[in-house]
């Protein structure tokens, strides 16, 4: 942003100094002031780390080869630092045998799982891509993301929640039953050649994990070993669908460098350096979240990682919290909402955690409060970014005070620039409201297979997020919604996340989302869906009543609807869309669309 010509105009040598005065002034008592434009950076004294994941691998296996790195608390399996690298090599071995090389793609289907650990550092090790596959996608899902990138194989579990997944991938390609391991031939899906479960279960036409694990004869493992010093770390390595809550799910495509550097930074911010962390970590691990954020900080920090269960469930975590004597603790708001009222709640220790993350929507006040004190998590944080980003360019930091951890998304990220623009992509005023926009090596590679996505996303080398934003002349970054999800009333934007967070002052309410409803006269009307504290009752009268003289009258819900859960993504995002089709049905509004 700012290049030589700006000190040659000034006549300023180029020293750190005169640097820093191009991006704060001194006012009158000295106090050093942040410039009046909403830019930001982040700076650090540490460097990035120029490390492929394989390479990390090799460092940690050789640095703390007996450490824990990963234990799967349901199926009571542990693998140290040593026996991740002897695993993933298994597996990257096993794929090379089966015909996969550098640069192809892999789907890996599942819940959490250590199998589904192996693959992650397999891949990586091998140099082939890893596609992260929701565990929640249903049969048009699953072609469409497994063909989207052309996918070799696919790393399946049988099934979870009731979903038998090898159906779904014999009614993709009715040729598996038919065909021997390593050689499917389908029609739907011609890309696709092998298939191979997370079980012992044999499923006809497929390879199971253990025989995967086998199958490798030694120089396959001599290719490995030798890999590792031709894999780049600006090579990609991981394929990310966004989460697909508006249109069509894109297929992120992320480098190691990406990843390991994001990964690395949120520890640092989570002084996972200063003391050996375990982590609980229920968040999938087939979104950024779980994968860059928990499982890479075994990595990059020496953590230890802990899967609670397959998928979130809310006792399952307080048990690996107490069993595993976790030190931090990951999750959306939802996540924590439920932990917090369940009922077995107080029969569990929670005495030695202290921090943790919190991310993926915002989080009410006095959740944060509680999360503080009753889980014991002082120190807890709130990070904010997108798959795109790898994920996270913003983060509080634990000497934030909680009300500036629940109302903002906090400081920058180390080698992350930043800038709020309006609707020409001109950079605001401080305090002015706007489009939020980043660039640095945080940024995805690129939209596989779509350059047109690609270019309407990165534009001049910033990625525009839809979020809007204000950044305070601190260096504070608040969200107060989306481009796409304001509601327009009248004439007048009501931002959701405004009255959300004002409902949640209620005592009867334990969870809220507030949406734009169709109306043929007003173009959009306010409506909240709540859900209900337990052993309380709560009219949608007296959520108005309460509203009355606090919010401005055209804020005020003229819809309040008491729901028993909301429609989510795998992650714990709410799907605002599918809500909103559910009331409009639920309420006889259809004649107003």
């Amino acid at each position: 942003m700012f290049g030589g010509k700006v000190f040659k105009i000034l006549n300023l040598p180029m020293t750190r100094m005169n640097y820093r005065l191009l991006h704060q002034k001194v006012g009158a008592d000295g106090v050093v002031e942040a410039l009046k434009w909403s830019y930001r950076y982040g700076t650090h004294n540490v460097p990035l780390v120029g490390l492929t994941i394989g390479k990390l691998i090799d460092l940690a296996a050789e640095n703390h080869p007996d450490d824990e790195a990963f234990i799967d608390v349901t199926a009571n399996k542990r693998l140290t630092f040593a026996e991740l690298r002897k695993e993933a090599d298994k597996f990257a071995a096993g794929l090379l045998e089966l015909g996969l090389r550098r640069g192809d793609r892999i789907g890996v289907w599942g819940p959490n799982s250590l199998e589904w650990i192996i693959a992650q550092y397999g891949t990586a090790r091998a140099g082939i891509i890893q596609v992260n596959v929701n565990p929640a996608y249903q049969t048009d899902e699953l072609e469409y993301c497994l063909k989207k990138v052309g996918c070799k194989a696919v790393l399946s579990a049988v099934n979870f929640k009731g979903t038998d997944y090898y159906k779904m991938l014999e009614e993709l390609s009715p040729e598996l039953s038919t065909s021997l391991p390593g050689a499917l031939q389908s029609k739907r899906i011609p890309s696709l050649k092998s298939v191979i479960m997370m079980s012992e279960k044999k499923c006809p036409g497929t390879m199971s994990f253990n025989e995967l694990m086998k199958c490798a004869g030694n120089d396959k493992f001599k290719q490995v070993l030798e890999m590792q010093d031709h894999l780049q770390f600006d090579d990609p390595i991981n394929i990310q669908y966004t989460s697909g809550t508006t249109g069509s799910p894109k297929a992120a495509t992320l480098s190691h460098h990406n990843v390991v550097n994001n990964s690395y930074f949120v520890g640092l911010r989570n002084e996972y350096h200063k003391h050996h962390s375990r982590i609980c970590m229920p968040v999938p691990l087939y979104h950024c979240f779980g994968m860059v954020l928990g499982s890479l900080c075994a990595l990059t920090h020496g953590s230890a990682v802990i899967l609670p269960s397959p998928g979130f469930d809310a006792e399952a975590c307080l048990q690996a919290i107490q069993w595993e004597k976790c030190t931090s603790f990951y999750g959306t708001p939802t996540m924590f909402i439920d932990i917090l009222n369940h009922p077995n709640f107080d029969q569990y220790d929670k005495g030695t955690l202290h921090t943790g993350i919190m991310a993926g929507a915002p989080c009410p006040i006095e959740v944060a409060k509680k999360v503080a004190t009753k889980m014991n998590m002082p120190d807890f944080m709130i990070a904010y970014g997108q798959t795109e980003t790898s994920p996270v360019t913003f983060m509080t930091k634990m000497t934030d005070p909680i009300e500036h951890r629940t109302e903002s998304i906090g400081h920058i990220m180390p080698y992350v620039e930043a800038k709020i623009v309006d609707d020409e992509n001109r950079v605001l005023p401080i305090g002015s409201k706007g489009e939020l926009c980043t660039r640095g090596t945080t940024s995805m590679l690129y939209y596989w297979g779509d350059q047109k996505k690609t270019n309407e996303t990165f534009r001049g080398g910033w990625l525009h997020s839809g979020d809007l934003a204000v950044l305070s002349p601190e260096g504070r970054c608040y969200i107060v919604g989306r481009k796409k999800d304001v509601i327009i009333r009248g004439g007048e934007n009501i931002y959701p996340t405004e009255i959300e967070q004002f409902l949640f002052e209620h005592d009867g309410i334990e969870d809220v989302q507030v949406i734009g409803i169709p109306d043929k006269r007003m173009g959009e009307e306010v409506c909240a869906c709540i859900r209900v504290k337990s052993k309380q009752t709560v009219t949608a009268q007296q959520i108005k009543d309460f509203c009355k003289g606090k919010i401005s009258h055209y804020k005020i819900p003229k819809y309040v609807v008491v729901v028993k859960e909301f429609p989510m993504t795998v992650t714990g995002k709410i799907q605002k869309y599918r809500l909103v089709d559910q009331m409009v049905n639920e309420l006889n509004l259809k004649g107003q669309i």
